[in-house]
């Protein structure tokens, strides 16, 4: 498990934790001891796919979940695993945030639908 209290890309009251939940495949956020924001991932061996983040209704539209997948990227490059972002929000964040570009993987686009199918 990796633990962060301390985030350069927003700030916050020191009652907020990330952390990287191995057994539920997770990196999370608490605000006060509640969870606030969860980044579910799949750890293979060279990279890490990030699934999905969601963050609970009463912490929306404070910036949690930016200082989450931050904390959650920095974890990725710092481990050598390169990062594979199927999240929308991930990849929205990695679209603004060119530091990581050289650690991106981006999944396949699929394969755009034929007419009258």
């Amino acid at each position: 498990m990796t633990e962060n209290t301390v985030s350069t890309e927003d700030q916050f009251t020191p009652d907020v934790s990330t952390f990287r939940n191995d057994k539920l495949h997770r990196y999370e956020l608490h605000v006060g001891g509640k969870l606030a924001v969860h980044i579910r991932f799949m750890d293979k061996p060279g990279h890490v796919d990030f699934i999905h983040t969601e963050t609970a209704e009463e912490f929306q539209g404070q910036g949690l979940a930016n200082v989450l997948v931050h904390f959650a990227l920095d974890d990725v490059v710092a481990a050598g695993k390169r990062i594979i972002p199927h999240c929308p929000f991930t990849a929205r964040y990695l679209r603004q945030h060119e530091v990581y570009t050289q650690c991106i993987d981006w999944p396949e686009e699929a394969a755009p639908k034929l007419l009258g199918t």
